[in-house]
């Protein structure tokens, strides 16, 4: 929860993946709030209270999960949102002629895209193909797995451009960026 809290406000994109690794641990643990309080949220070092919060939390989303069908696969609502928030700011970024830097590296990126899509599902956005890579790399690290190089040359611009998309969404968010038809 409080690690949430800190990447939505610095990173959208870090912040999806951190929300899908915590759906992925609810899996884990059976969608139990009683096992993940004491297998996992006890190994904190959280004060009662923050404790309780973060069971809160936690129950919170294994409500969630179980009333939106999620708990085997799939992304809860709240993150489906986020990230159609984030695939329609990339829609517009690339309609705009404001953005040439965006779209500059959007086009460096899509031969990986298009790569990707032709590999895996083809009916979700660019965007979440760009965060479905990044996340299965993030799990092939946890499990020790080896990366070619290719691989790492294409999650490390993959990366880059969705850094740029997730900085240009939280700056849209508390500043407001202007488009043409803004004017």
């Amino acid at each position: 929860m409080y690690i949430a809290q800190q990447l939505r406000k610095k990173s959208v994109a870090e912040y999806l993946l951190y929300m899908w690794q915590v759906e992925d641990l609810i899996r884990a643990y059976g969608c139990s709030l009683a096992r993940i309080s004491h297998e996992y949220i006890d190994k904190f070092d959280y004060t009662k209270e923050q404790k309780e919060e973060m069971t809160d939390w936690y129950g919170n989303l294994i409500r969630m999960m179980n009333e939106e069908g999620k708990r085997q696969k799939g992304h809860l609502q709240i993150n489906v949102g986020t990230l159609q928030d984030l695939n329609d700011l990339h829609l517009r970024l690339l309609q705009s002629t404001k953005f040439p830097f965006y779209n500059a590296e959007y086009y460096r990126v899509l031969p990986f895209i298009v790569e990707l899509r032709n590999k895996g599902d083809k009916d979700v956005s660019e965007v979440e193909t760009c965060l479905d890579a990044l996340y299965g790399v993030m799990l092939l690290r946890l499990q020790h797995k080896t990366i070619s190089p290719e691989t790492e040359h294409a999650i490390k611009e993959i990366s880059t451009f969705v850094g740029m998309l997730s900085d240009y969404y939280i700056k849209d968010e508390t500043e407001g960026l202007k488009f043409e038809d803004d004017l």
